[in-house]
């Protein structure tokens, strides 16, 4: 009965709604596309009080400034500079994202966004966003730190300026990008893969107290300092009005009082692991000076001239901005100002804190230079609000007893780029830090050093197996993540694909990565040799969320083929340049044919290509197609596929957006809706990750076994190759059978 009853229940709640809807149904049609929402009112008079008093707006620019944060955010995205592109593009439309979602004049643009960003080839970020990682001057050595990087779109561009050179696949350099929040740490691995690095690791730990890593240098063990470091730190958020409106009724000044002391244990925390002559960027999407300057100011002040901010006002030609303040007040919620912390009565105490006013000495207010800050102002722009500084340490910082010893190959520059002031030279590592941040302050570098070889060497853990750390150490929250076992040197498992595919011997298979202990490995990721040795060296202090590029997957009958394991497109990119077999060179034509035919056979190829695949055995195959210069209409970048070579025929592992994006760069739009020949669904638009406009579906790291609630295991190669493919794969997708070409 009570089944009965509720579907009863529902039944009522549908008729109610649809009589509503009748009911309204002009106020809903006069609305059209942009939904029938009540507006929020866009007024908040103690946050424009709160501001005035503050003078952070130029005089006479009040009205524009408030007239700014009334209008809708425009949409703004930023081309993947390394993947396919001479150079880095952002594009700024006046076009705010409701419309471009909603709009049925441009469904077709909204699809190509779509398409394009899930395919990583665009981001769509918010244009003040991006000014963190540009100011943060990366280069492709360095070893960046990027410690409350979800959602992740200043993530994904500190990892295209690590590929800035796209002939080499393996930079020195690495990102480690950490969240508190193990769910968005997920949607972080998602917006990472779609740029296929091998130098990006995803950890989840509170950034105010990371814990110190090590790797091994020459067989000694050292402290890892970093020699960038991006602290974009949580805020009130009153910046971001123009997209989030709730913020306008919930702004209160309590919201920045209660962050100001987070925000400074993380900014002091990473001064703490920034290598000396390394640079640190602050920044928030908040206006409020005591999450901005007052933060800095603390920090510096702290620093006793370890830290210093940086003029970066020539760096970002054509940003207009206005400099830091020197002078502010302390409001409550209730609307009581003070001007120093000695007018605070002693019941505000845990609320108000000494370190949010600014400093009294005049001279240590001015030798800090608090106008080299930036604020950016909606209306001057028509951008969000946002705050930046940039830090450069120039010292230990002083609660440190002395500098470790510098190792030899550690001072020398790791690559030609001439250090100044405003870019040191990376790798000097001259600081020093407590091991772990319980450590006493008393304890030098050197004995830390001393001390982790010890809880090094009194470990048991297995060689090569990097597992989540006990329970005892850390407490783990959310989902527990599979082990990262490297790949023994002599596994039987390797010299196959070495066969198969005649790798280069200079391919470092000590990389290769695998998440099992425990019975076949399904999935092969690769690493950089730099991030292998940070897993290798603090699996017990560290969770590692995901890290690495899926190069091989498992075919679920391998064993009727010369190799078990056929390539990844999500990887081939860094795979390619070190397989010399397998190889079949397309024509355009022929990429036409292989992108728009589900299982296209031999003789549908060009001469060429039917020359080199049809006395080629059966298996995983890499199609490349060269642009020919004597042909400047047709595509002129090359282009690297995954493929299997059947027993008559030739198809593609690409995914579906992967796919749309080449046919759009030959000039071949495939409407939604319409099939590719033999298959099953259309090659439509998925909805991406938008950091901007929305989580989206995260991809999390993708375990062997017992993946859990929320980490959800990848599919094996029986539903994982239709899923590579693309929905539009004919049917299950196992290289081994039905999905594959006969």
């Amino acid at each position: 009965m009570g089944r009965r009853s509720r579907g009863r229940r529902l039944q009522q709640q549908q008729q109610q709604q649809r009589l509503g809807s009748a009911e309204d149904g002009g106020k809903r049609n006069g609305a059209g596309w942009e939904g029938g929402y009540p507006e929020i009112v866009k007024e908040n008079k103690l946050f424009e009080h709160y501001y005035q008093e503050l003078k952070i707006v130029p005089e006479g620019e009040w009205d524009q400034f408030m007239g700014a944060l009334r209008e809708p955010l425009p949409a703004t995205l930023r081309i993947t500079g390394y993947k396919r592109y001479p150079e880095e593009l952002a594009w700024h439309t006046n076009l705010s994202r409701k419309i471009l979602r909603k709009s049925p004049q441009l469904e077709k643009f909204h699809q190509f966004l779509v398409s394009e960003t899930e395919s990583g080839n665009i981001s769509r970020q918010e244009a003040v966003s991006m000014i963190p990682p540009l100011l943060l001057n990366a280069h492709p050595h360095h070893k960046i730190l990027d410690m409350c990087a979800a959602p992740g779109s200043k993530t994904t561009q500190l990892i295209e300026m690590l590929h800035a050179d796209m002939n080499v696949p393996f930079p020195e350099g690495f990102v480690i990008a950490n969240d508190v929040d193990n769910r968005r740490c997920y949607l972080l691995v998602h917006q990472a893969k779609r740029l296929g690095s091998p130098c990006i690791m995803v950890v989840n730990h509170d950034a105010s107290c990371i814990p110190r890593l090590q790797v091994d240098v020459n067989g000694r063990k050292e402290i890892l300092f970093y020699d960038r470091i991006l602290c974009d730190v949580p805020c009130s958020g009153d910046g971001t009005m123009r997209k989030n409106v709730d913020v306008w009724k919930k702004w209160s000044a309590l919201n920045s009082l209660q962050l100001h002391g987070l925000q400074l244990r993380i900014a002091t925390r990473g001064a703490e692991q920034l290598v000396e002559g390394g640079r640190m960027v602050y920044s928030t999407c908040s206006l409020n000076p005591i999450e901005d300057e007052a933060v800095i100011a603390s920090l510096l002040e702290k620093s006793e001239g370890a830290l210093e901010l940086a003029d970066v006002s020539s760096e970002l030609p054509g940003l207009k901005w206005v400099p830091g303040l020197s002078q502010w007040k302390v409001m409550t919620k209730d609307g009581q100002w003070f001007t120093s912390w000695d007018d605070v009565p002693h019941n505000r105490h845990t609320q108000i804190r000494p370190t949010m006013f600014p400093p009294k000495d005049p001279e240590k207010l001015q030798a800090m230079h608090l106008e080299r800050c930036l604020r950016i102002l909606p209306h001057h722009q028509n951008t969000g609000g946002f705050f930046v500084a940039v830090l450069v340490k120039k010292a230990s910082m002083p609660w440190n007893k002395r500098p470790p010893k510098l190792q030899g190959e550690l001072a020398e520059p790791r690559a030609p780029v001439p250090p100044s002031p405003a870019e040191p030279m990376a790798g000097c590592t001259s600081d020093t830090s407590e091991l772990e941040s319980k450590l006493a302050p008393g304890i030098s570098d050197t004995g830390a050093v001393e001390r982790a070889e010890n809880m090094d060497s009194s470990g048991s853990k297995r060689d090569g197996v990097c597992g989540p750390p006990p329970s005892k150490k850390m407490k783990l929250f959310g989902f527990k993540e599979d082990p990262f076992v490297f790949i023994p040197e002599d596994d039987p498992l390797f010299p196959p694909i070495q066969k198969f595919y005649a790798l280069d011997p200079s391919f470092p298979k000590t990389n290769l990565l695998t998440r099992t202990t425990e019975g076949k490995k399904r999935q092969l990721y690769m690493v950089s040799k730099e991030l292998r040795n940070v897993l290798l060296n603090n699996s017990e202090r560290m969770k590692v969320i995901n890290t690495g590029i899926k190069v091989w997957c498992r075919n679920n009958s391998g064993e009727e083929f010369d190799c078990a394991f056929r390539l990844a497109q999500e990887g081939i990119y860094t795979l390619y340049p070190f397989i010399n077999s397998r190889i079949i060179t397309v024509s355009i034509e022929d990429v036409q044919v292989l992108l728009t035919q589900e299982n296209p056979f031999f003789r549908k190829l060009s001469s060429e290509a039917y020359s080199q695949v049809k006395d080629m055995a059966k298996g995983s195959v890499v199609l490349k197609y060269e642009p020919d210069p004597t042909k400047p209409d047709t595509l002129q970048c090359p282009i690297v596929l995954c493929g299997w070579r059947g027993k008559a025929s030739v198809r593609t592992f690409v995914p579906r957006n992967e796919r749309l994006h080449y046919l759009r760069m030959m000039g071949l739009e495939v409407p939604v809706g319409k099939k590719r020949e033999g298959a099953a669904a259309a090659p439509g638009a998925a909805s991406p990750a938008e950091p901007e406009d929305g989580p989206g579906a995260p991809s999390p790291a993708e375990p062997e076994h017992g993946p859990g609630a929320g980490s959800p295991a990848e599919p094996e190669v029986g539903a994982g190759a239709e899923q590579e493919a693309g929905p539009d794969a004919s049917s299950g997708g196992d290289p081994a059978e039905a999905g594959l070409p006969r």
